[in-house]
């Protein structure tokens, strides 16, 4: 678990770097962006491997039906993750749709998994979104909201969003996860 854990911190960090320390962070140049990017991907290898190898230790055992709850709110996540890139109509109705997308991911798996890993895991980072949202919030409390785009672009938007679901639903059922009721 402490891999597991260390994996979390690091990612926290890593994000919170810049606005921890601003002035470190602006002195480095491209050299902290360098420094963060290694910093993630270090954590991703630590969270995946402390997950991978956590034992299982069951807090509850969820309800099957919370796997249809799970799967609606997994659609949702990467549909709102999405809205951050898109340039169409809904553009800006969102502040923060990447970590939006990652609290709704975190409290989705939480649902159907119980154990004391995935606990560490989700919880720790639906705790570092919930905080990120509220550190960016009081260093720019001010947001200019985008003006929105073309309509057809958020049809290319739920293209892509049904797109992605299901590689990612291909990848956990590669992976021996199948993310469907049986």
């Amino acid at each position: 678990m402490g891999v597991l854990i260390l994996g979390v911190l690091l990612w926290s960090f890593a994000h919170f770097f810049k606005r921890l320390v601003p002035e470190k962070r602006a002195s480095m140049g491209d050299a902290g962006k360098g420094l963060v990017a290694v910093l993630l991907l270090i954590s991703l290898g630590l969270m995946i491997w402390g997950y991978r190898g956590a034992e299982f230790i069951p807090v509850w055992y969820p309800p099957a039906f919370l796997t249809h709850v799970n799967n609606l709110l997994m659609l949702i996540a990467v549909f709102v993750f999405g809205m951050s890139a898109t340039t169409g109509r809904l553009r800006g109705k969102m502040r923060h749709p990447q970590l939006t997308a990652v609290k709704i991911w975190a409290f989705a798996h939480l649902l159907v998994n119980g154990d004391v890993a995935s606990l560490i895991l989700f919880g720790g980072l639906l705790a570092w979104a919930v905080a990120e949202v509220i550190v960016i919030n009081r260093a720019e409390p001010v947001w200019d909201r985008p003006a929105p785009g073309e309509a057809k672009k958020d049809v290319v938007l739920v293209v892509i969003t049904i797109v992605a679901y299901l590689a990612m639903t291909g990848i956990h059922a590669w992976l021996g996860v199948w993310p469907f009721p049986g």
